[in-house]
């Protein structure tokens, strides 16, 4: 392979690992956000939120 190659293939791989993490980290928050459990009131416990 010649240097040239090297250099497009090592940004391309660059470029696939850094979409994959981009991606994951968007799975996660949109998992955390979907899962936020809803506003109760528990006796003597403190609301999960300031806005429950």
């Amino acid at each position: 392979m010649t240097g040239s190659t090297q250099k497009r293939l090592a940004i391309a791989v660059a470029l696939v690992v850094v979409l994959g993490v981009v991606a994951a980290n968007a799975h996660l928050v949109a998992v955390a956000i979907g899962s936020q459990p809803e506003c109760k009131l528990a006796a003597g416990a403190m609301p999960a939120r300031r806005d429950c």
